[in-house]
């Protein structure tokens, strides 16, 4: 059981660390747009509002259960997704498409993560996979609406 539970407290590190990427991703992504993409500004702050949530939410659960909460930590270590990294990388003049497009697979890394986790067989506590199976749920909606955002610029794009 000891075991389980150490692994338990990987899984919600790791997803900790994701969400964390998350935040740094659309804080530079914030940053890169400042001035000229206000409707951006908005969403992309709901996302690392949700996200500061989110960890919170795993890290009180790895607490709970006799661990420590990796609450500063990104995924530098290489155990997840490098996704946001890339998003730092990604950014060419004010492209609002090339940026939505790197936030879209930061998110798709996001929404791995989360999978990752749920087929893992340290979250078989039924509470741990609901909160985890919530948190995936409104991260697929951000993902969504991250790629409605994308997908509109793609037409005005075309035609310049």
């Amino acid at each position: 059981m000891r075991h389980n539970n150490e692994e338990l407290i990987t899984v919600l590190n790791d997803l900790i660390r994701i969400n964390n990427d998350r935040i740094l991703g659309y804080e530079k992504a914030i940053k890169e747009t400042e001035g000229i993409d206000l409707d951006l500004k908005t969403v992309f702050n709901r996302m690392i509002d949700e996200s500061n949530q989110y960890k919170n939410e795993l890290a009180t659960e790895a607490l709970k259960r006799g661990g420590s909460a990796d609450i500063e930590s990104s995924t530098n270590s290489g155990k997840i997704y490098r996704a946001w990294m890339g998003l730092k990388a990604s950014f060419t003049g004010k492209d609002r498409h090339a940026m939505l497009a790197a936030c879209e697979y930061g998110e798709d890394a996001a929404q791995k993560a989360y999978k990752d986790a749920l087929e893992s067989d340290a979250t078989t506590d039924s509470e741990i996979r609901q909160m985890i199976l919530r948190q995936k749920s409104t991260l697929k909606e951000s993902h969504d609406l991250i790629k409605q955002y994308r997908d509109m610029e793609e037409p005005a794009k075309a035609n310049t």
